[in-house]
């Protein structure tokens, strides 16, 4: 039996999780991904990029355009 945790209590997001619920394209997160790949707020597991809900979130709370 597989536990599902609700998105709002992950700490690492998927970019499909991500986009689902930040409500931004997935392509357009993987673009902004793509501009800086050393942002605090990535974490590759392998050639997967992960993203830090928290630290993502405060990425978007500075952005006045995506």
């Amino acid at each position: 039996m597989k536990i599902q945790i609700p998105f709002w209590e992950k700490y690492i997001l998927t970019v499909e999780e991500a986009a689902s619920y930040f409500q931004i394209g997935e392509n357009k997160l993987r673009t902004i991904l793509d501009q800086d790949p050393d942002n605090t707020f990535i974490l590759a597991n392998g050639n997967r990029r992960l993203i830090k809900r928290k630290l993502f979130e405060q990425y978007i709370d500075k952005c006045a355009v995506i």
